[in-house]
C-alpha cells in the first residue's frame, strides 16, 4: 500500500505521527464504450447547450442554479477566496460510546500506521479505545476539505472512518410505516424461530461476488476462443478524459491470465507502467477466476490496453 496522507493524531498533550492508507478497494468491473463496428472508443465533447459549439476547458466555470431558475457562476478566483483547510492534524474532539454511532453515517475507511517512534502512544490510544469501548470523534482535513471522522479499532490497527454530515442522511418518510399493523403472538414466535434457525456468526470470507466472477469467466472464455480484435491506438492526452475508462485491475489481470493460459505457459505479472510494484507478483495461473479471487493480495495491474499477439 502507498500512503496517501501523513500527519499526526493529537489527543490531550499526546501527538502520534501517522501515515494514512486507504483501507478498501473497489473491484467492480467496468467497461469502455466502443463502436461495435470497429472497436473505436466513444468520446464525449464538451458542448454548449445554447449554441451547440464545443467549449474549451479553459472557458468552463462552475455554475449553481437556484430553485427559482437563476444561474450563479463561480470563477476560479471566486473558489480561491473560499476558506481552505490543509492542516495535517487529526484533532480528537471527544470520545463517545461505540453503540451511539449510527453506521449509516459511515463513509470511507482508512488505516493509520504509526511512525516508528510513535509505536507506544499509538498502542496506548488503541488499547484505551478498546478498554473503554469508545470511538474518538475527530476533525481532519483531507484533500483541502475538512470532514468529520471517527477513530475506531480493527484488530491491531486504528481506523480513520470518515463520516457523512448529519444533514446528508435522509429520513425514511414513508407514510405506510405510520400505519398500525396487527401482529399476532404466534406470528412473532414463528418469525423469531426462523431467525434463530438461520442464526450464525458472520464470516464475510464465505461470500463472493458471483456476478463479477461470471463476467471474468465470460471474458476468459472469449479470450481463449479467439473472440477478440486488436485494440485501437490509445487516445492522446489532449483528447480529454474518457468517462468510462475505469477498467479495474481485476479485469486486466484476468484477461492477461487467460492469455497466458491460452499460450500454454505461465508469465510473471508486469509491474505498473509508472509506479514500481510493491512486491514481486506471483506467476500467473491459468484460471482467471482464481486470479480474480486473489486480486486483493496482489499488486495492482497496469491500466494500459493489451494487444492480441501476432
Amino acid at each position: 500500500m502507498r500512503a496517501m496522507w501523513s500527519g499526526a493524531v493529537s489527543f490531550g498533550l499526546v501527538s502520534v505521527p501517522i501515515k494514512l492508507y486507504s483501507a478498501t478497494t473497489n473491484h467492480d468491473i467496468r467497461f469502455h464504450q466502443v463502436h461495435a463496428a470497429d472497436g473505436g472508443r466513444i468520446k464525449y465533447k464538451r458542448t454548449c447547450s445554447i449554441d451547440g459549439e464545443e467549449v474549451a476547458y479553459a472557458d468552463i466555470v462552475k455554475g449553481y442554479e437556484t430553485e427559482d431558475g437563476e444561474l450563479i457562476t463561480l470563477s476560479e478566483e471566486d473558489l480561491d477566496s473560499l476558506p481552505s483547510v490543509s492542516g495535517h492534524e487529526i484533532d480528537v474532539i471527544e470520545f463517545v460510546p461505540a453503540d451511539q454511532i449510527d453506521p449509516l453515517l459511515f463513509d470511507k475507511s482508512y488505516y493509520l500506521e504509526p511512525e516508528v517512534k510513535a509505536a507506544k502512544p499509538y498502542a496506548l490510544l488503541r488499547e484505551a479505545l478498546v478498554q473503554t469501548d469508545r470511538m474518538a470523534v475527530v476533525r481532519v482535513a483531507l484533500r483541502q476539505r475538512e470532514t468529520l471522522a471517527l477513530l475506531r479499532v480493527r484488530d491491531k490497527a486504528i481506523v480513520l472512518q470518515t463520516m457523512l454530515w448529519p444533514d446528508e442522511v435522509r429520513e425514511p418518510e414513508f407514510d405506510i410505516l405510520d400505519a398500525d399493523v396487527e401482529l399476532r403472538p404466534q406470528e412473532l414466535t414463528m418469525a423469531a424461530s426462523l431467525v434463530e434457525s438461520l442464526g450464525a456468526d458472520f464470516d464475510p470470507t464465505q461470500f463472493q461476488d458471483e456476478y463479477r466472477d461470471a463476467v471474468v469467466e465470460l471474458i476468459d472464455r472469449k479470450r481463449t476462443t479467439g473472440d477478440t480484435r486488436p485494440a485501437p491506438a490509445a487516445a492522446t492526452a489532449d483528447e480529454g478524459p474518457d468517462s468510462m475508462t475505469d477498467l479495474l485491475s481485476a479485469l486486466q489481470a484476468s484477461v492477461e491470465a487467460a492469455r497466458a493460459g491460452a499460450a500454454g505457459g505461465k508469465q510473471a505479472a508486469s509491474p505498473p507502467a509508472k509506479e514500481p510494484a510493491p512486491k514481486k507478483a506471483p506467476a500467473r495461473k491459468s484460471s482467471a477466476k482464481k486470479k480474480a479471487a486473489d486480486d486483493e493480495e496482489a499488486a495492482p495491474a497496469p491500466r494500459k490496453r493489451t494487444r492480441k499477439p501476432a
